[in-house]
C-alpha cells in the first residue's frame, strides 16, 4: 500500500521556502503542537517517535526540545522536504536523535517499533476511504501495544461549500499567510479534487477501522482539527 501515487511535487525551491509560507499562520499550529505535546507527556522517559510525513520537521523540534531523550524516526517520501528536515535537525543538534527513512510508512521497518506517532496534515490527501484506513493501520503497525497516534487533518463538520462552512475564513487565513489570488483560485480548485474533507466522526471511524480503541478531537482551529488515537493495550 502507498499513501499516495501520486509524484512528490515538491522541489527543493518549494520545500526551501515551506516554513516561511505559512510563518503567519505558526499560531495554528503552535496550538496543535501544544496539545501533541499534552497528549503525548506521559511517555516513557526514552520513547520512540514515528514521524510520517514529517516535512521540513516542525513538529519535532517542538518535540526534541520538550523532551531531551526521545528518540525520532522520521519519514517522508519527498526527498526535497527530508534534505530540509536533516538540516534542520542538524543545525539544532539534533541528528543523533533522528533516523531518517526517504518513502512511505509501508516501506519502513515493522521493528523497533515506536511508543508513539505524528502524522500532521498528511493523510486528507489520501481520497479513497480505505487507502486511508490502510495508511493509518501500517502506522499501527510500527506501535507497541497502547501505543499513541496525533494525527491532524482538515476536515468540516458541516458540507465544505455550504453556508455554515469556515471555508471562507480559512481561504481568508491562507490570504493573509501572503497566498495570492491565483494561488488561492488553484489552492480551491484542489480541495474539491485533490483533498478528502471528511466529517471529524468519519475520521475518527477511520482511526478505529485501522485499529485503535480509541480516538478523540484535541485540537480544532478554523479547518484543522488534531485528534488522539489509541492502541489497545
Amino acid at each position: 500500500m502507498k499513501e499516495t501515487t501520486e509524484p512528490i511535487v515538491f522541489d527543493e525551491e518549494q520545500a526551501a521556502s515551506y516554513d516561511k509560507r505559512f510563518a503567519k499562520l505558526a499560531p495554528m499550529r503552535d496550538g496543535l503542537h501544544l496539545a501533541m505535546r499534552m497528549s503525548l507527556m506521559a511517555l516513557p522517559a526514552k520513547a520512540r517517535i514515528l514521524c510520517v510525513g514529517v516535512g521540513t520537521g516542525a513538529e519535532v523540534l517542538y518535540l526534541a526540545e520538550a523532551f531531551p531523550d526521545w528518540h525520532f524516526t522520521l519519514v517522508d517520501p519527498a526527498p526535497a522536504m527530508l534534505a530540509v528536515c536533516r538540516k534542520q535537525v542538524a543545525a539544532a543538534g539534533l541528528s543523533s536523535r533522528c533516523t531518517f527513512h526517504e518513502g512511505f510508512v509501508d516501506t519502513l521497518a515493522i521493528e523497533p517499533a515506536h511508543d508513539a506517532a505524528t502524522s500532521l496534515l498528511v493523510s486528507h490527501f489520501i481520497l479513497e476511504r480505505e487507502a486511508r484506513v490502510a495508511f493509518f493501520r501500517e502506522i499501527a503497525k510500527r506501535l507497541v501495544p497502547g501505543g499513541l497516534l496525533v494525527s491532524a487533518d482538515i476536515a468540516s463538520p458541516v458540507p465544505i461549500n455550504s453556508e455554515e462552512s469556515v471555508l471562507d475564513l480559512w481561504m481568508r487565513a491562507l490570504a493573509y499567510a501572503g497566498m495570492t489570488a491565483d494561488m488561492a483560485a488553484t489552492y480551491r480548485e484542489k480541495l474539491d479534487s485533490g483533498v478528502s474533507i471528511l466529517l471529524p466522526t468519519e475520521i475518527t471511524a477511520i482511526h478505529g477501522d485501522a485499529g485503535f480503541s480509541s480516538s478523540r478531537l484535541i485540537s480544532h482551529t478554523l479547518l484543522m482539527h488534531g485528534w488522539l488515537a489509541q492502541l489497545p493495550a
